[in-house]
């Protein structure tokens, strides 16, 4: 028996469940995309753990109480010292989102036609790299892209690929080196505190600055701390000051482990390039001290960066998660494994065999599952992270998953067995779903409003 919730429910909102003859109608007229359905319309809503948070009673009150100022609040000095606190950064700019950072960052770095080495690229971190000119690398472990494989860091950066790869293009045409942690794109896995420190050292061997894409930086660490030797006894807070001592700088959504709905920070070292990224934010963002959120946001941030970072959270964070990843294993149900630490990834290839990349079995996948249940999942497979070629054919990705990404202190363990069930009901009947011809997207971001129809 897993340890309960470290919190209770003081507020509810009722959910309304439409019947399957209006969902088809409702993922029709949405293109088969869940992205253009309305919230109001999805009954468990698994699409995203980003800004879908519920904020505490704590995050709230500091809201009301902080001071709405265009210059020099007190809810950025509070920002500052928890900073300083958690991370152990004294330079930082505040941004709207996690792709704001992004983009100010690779705006000063990047130049066109340069390379941006990670273990895996994100969506918007890919698109973002591309938008400036340059070209996105992922060099993760082989591993990560087998999901049957069992290993306790399956995020991890291959370091020899990255020493191989930097000797290939030139440090001069690498201005910067990041490692998302965990590694979303590979099934939310994580990256050791080893390979964190060597992929630093290989940074600072060739004067390359190393950041970390810090989304999920907290639920990393509590792996550190249950799978590697010499971390079973330190906390979440220690782990998360030394993971952040071998970087140069990092992006971070505090959507997620920040427990709000909206906001970001970029961490930097170098005082120049804090100067540059400040600037640029200034005209794109706003004022450095509010960065283009209102100020309760921050103290929000401020609040909820605490709340994330105690070892009792992270530990409920990780069993809930576990619970719908075992509940889906007890049926078969064909997951990337060892289960991660925001969410489930079902394997769509092995799910729907029947259906090749080139239909989209895992945009299928996530359409039936919420025209059976009214479940929105999401789809990271050849949609969000396939390439055409210049005939126009598709190249699929390499990996084919539907993820269901668990908000933070939303759903119960009982919401989570409806939808293990529901995803039970779905394998059961698998042979009846066909694929989806795609008939609209974009050249960057394409999966957010893609448009599809049931294939021939």
């Amino acid at each position: 028996m897993s340890d309960p919730e470290p919190f209770k429910i003081k507020m509810v909102k009722p959910l309304k469940r439409l019947s399957k003859e209006e969902r088809e109608e409702r993922i029709r007229e949405a293109g088969y995309n869940v992205f253009k359905l309305r919230s109001e319309d999805v009954f468990i809503d698994l699409l995203t753990d980003s800004g879908t948070s519920a904020m505490s009673d704590q995050q709230v009150s500091e809201m009301v109480k902080t001071e709405q100022a265009y210059a020099g609040g007190d809810s950025y000095h509070a920002l500052d010292k928890t900073v300083k606190e958690i991370f152990g950064f004294d330079r930082f700019v505040i941004v709207h989102q996690g792709r704001a950072a992004e983009n100010v960052l690779f705006s000063v770095l990047l130049e066109e036609g340069d390379y941006v080495p990670n273990n895996m690229h994100f969506d918007t971190t890919k698109a973002n790299t591309k938008h400036k000119g340059g070209e996105p690398v992922d060099l993760a472990v082989d591993e990560a892209y087998d999901p049957e494989a069992i290993a306790d860091f399956k995020g991890n950066m291959d370091v020899k690929k990255l020493e191989r790869f930097i000797e290939e293009k030139g440090p001069k045409n690498i201005p910067v080196i990041m490692l998302t942690i965990t590694n979303n794109t590979g099934g939310g896995q994580p990256v050791s505190m080893e390979n964190i420190r060597k992929v630093s050292e290989v940074a600072e061997q060739y004067d390359i600055p190393f950041f970390l894409d810090a989304c999920r930086f907290a639920e990393n660490a509590r792996f550190i701390k249950e799978r590697e030797k010499g971390y079973e006894d330190k906390s979440i807070r220690e782990i998360t000051r030394e993971m952040f001592s071998h970087a140069d700088g990092f992006t971070f959504s505090a959507k997620k482990e920040g427990l709000v709905n909206i906001g970001g920070l970029i961490g930097i070292k170098d005082e120049e390039l804090h100067k540059r990224c400040k600037n640029l934010s200034i005209i794109i963002e706003g004022f450095p001290t509010y960065g283009g959120l209102a100020c309760r946001e921050l103290t929000a941030i401020s609040t909820g960066l605490k709340e994330a970072t105690k070892d009792e959270y992270q530990t409920y964070r990780y069993e809930q998660v576990k619970h719908l990843a075992d509940s889906l294993l007890e049926e078969d149900i064909p997951i990337i494994e060892p289960v991660g630490g925001h969410a489930v990834f079902v394997d769509a290839e092995r799910f729907l065999p029947h259906i090749p990349q080139t239909k989209f079995p895992a945009q299928a996948l996530t359409t039936e599952l919420y025209k059976e249940s009214g479940i929105r999942a999401v789809e990271l497979g050849t949609s969000a992270f396939g390439e055409t070629d210049e005939e126009g054919d598709i190249i699929p990705a390499e990996m084919e998953n539907m993820r269901l990404a668990i908000p933070r202190r939303v759903y119960t363990l009982n919401q989570l067995e409806y939808v293990a069930g529901s995803i039970k009901e779905l394998h059961e009947k698998r042979e009846d779903i066909q694929g989806l011809k795609r008939t609209y997207a974009p050249e960057l971001l394409g999966h957010f409003t893609a448009e599809f129809e049931p294939s021939d």
